[in-house]
């Protein structure tokens, strides 16, 4: 029996599970993998999205929320303004966007950017006509189709 990885489709995606939408989402490409991230579950109805940006100034970072998806942008600095001679530069600072799709329901609540983690948190919202209520069972007399009408006495007596 043949099994399927759907781990790549769950990515770049917080928030739901429609697997219709992931697979859309995923068919349009997610590009390339700079710079890395990991996305996890804090708490039952919050998440965190943290890159690493390291190099970056908060700056030269950006994100913006448009139509349910987040955008991150990095600027990195003109090619000029570094006058420094690296004899080997492992540390990768070159621009970026990367966007996650979000839910309906999820929203950005914050970011802060400390040791080179750029963090992102995110919190599902649901609202009040979304979310599950109980509805009470009432006992009710089945009387059927019954038509109810003045009885006179001439009938009764016929």
């Amino acid at each position: 029996m043949r099994s399927f990885d759907f781990s790549p489709l769950l990515r770049s995606s917080i928030g739901f599970e429609n697997l219709n939408r992931l697979v859309d989402f995923a068919a349009r490409g997610e590009g390339e993998s700079y710079p890395p991230y990991n996305i996890e579950k804090v708490g039952h109805d919050a998440y965190r999205i943290s890159m690493a940006v390291a190099g970056f100034k908060e700056s030269e970072l950006d994100l913006t929320v448009q139509e349910n998806v987040l955008i991150v942008v990095g600027k990195a600095g003109e090619p000029g303004e570094d006058t420094r001679e690296f004899i080997h530069r492992g540390i990768a600072k070159r621009a970026f966007e990367r966007r996650f799709q979000l839910a309906d329901t999820i929203k950005v609540v914050g970011a802060s950017y400390e040791a080179g983690l750029l963090n992102i948190d995110l919190k599902r919202e649901v609202p009040e006509h979304k979310k599950p209520r109980k509805i009470e069972i009432g006992a009710t007399e089945d009387r059927g189709n019954v038509i109810e009408a003045p009885v006179s006495q001439d009938r009764i007596a016929a």
